[in-house]
Formats: C-alpha cells, structure tokens, sequence
C-alpha cells in the first residue's frame, strides 16, 4: 500500500496580506463617498416623519377630536388616550403604531400646539446637533 502525499492548497500568508491591502485601499477610496450620503438620508428620514407620519397621524387626531393635542399631552396623545385637560371625547384609536418614533439622531421631536410659526401646531426634529434654534433643525415651519 502507498501512501500518497496530499498536497494542501491553500493560500499563502503573503497572498492573504496583499487581498486585505486591497480591501483595504478600496475602502479608504469609498467609504467617503458614503459618510455623506448617510446624513442626507437621516435628513430626508426626519422631514419624511414630519411631513408624513406625524401629518397624517396628527390630521386624524384633529379630525376625531376637533383639536390638535395641546403641548403638554404632546405626542404621545397619538399613542394614548389623554387624561390631561382637555380629554379627547372621541379618541377612537391608536393614531401612531407601537412607540412614538424618535428622529433619526435617536432625540424625541419637539410638538407645541398651538404653533409659534403655525397656528395648529409646530413640529421639530433638533437635526444632527441635536440642539434646538440652530440651522440644521429640520421644521413643518418655514425657518427665517
């Protein structure tokens, strides 16, 4: 009986090192490209929230209810039935499924009823910085 020598293919440590250079060279080359791209999708995330979610949810409230939630019940109010002054006589349902959602930096939205810029109401995500007043907050209000 012989015994036959297998040879084992594999690859090489140099050939493994040159492969992560690469990977390497190519990630340094895109992923610039990208770290933009992220943040204007967080932004178009948020104003989508506020123009869509949050109107249509908000519109129905209204529309059930005569009102807008008042600040203070804010908007959770779409989530739960107030027990706050004034009590909603026709809450009918849920308005928002599951938690209210926070922006895209993880920062609950600031809802005021009525409205320093609209009458109903005004709805603002603090933006990237997470600071209210600056420039990068995204608004249902146009800004000055």
């Amino acid at each position: 009986m012989t015994q036959r020598r297998r040879r084992r293919r594999g690859f090489t440590l140099v050939e493994l090192l040159l492969v992560m250079v690469i990977l390497a060279v190519l990630a340094a080359l895109v992923l610039p490209k990208f770290t933009g791209r992220a943040e204007d999708a967080n932004i178009a995330a948020a104003e989508t929230q506020i123009n869509s979610l949050f109107k249509t949810a908000l519109a129905m409230y209204e529309a059930d209810n005569g009102r807008f939630p008042t600040t203070a019940q804010g908007l959770e109010a779409l989530r739960t039935k107030p027990t706050s002054d004034p009590v909603p006589k026709k809450w009918k349902r849920p308005y928002i499924d599951g938690e209210v959602p926070k922006d895209p930096w993880g920062n609950a939205y600031i809802y005021r009823s009525p409205g320093q810029h609209n009458p109903d109401y005004d709805l603002v995500s603090m933006g990237p910085d997470g600071r209210e007043g600056t420039e990068d907050d995204i608004t249902n209000f146009k800004k000055n």
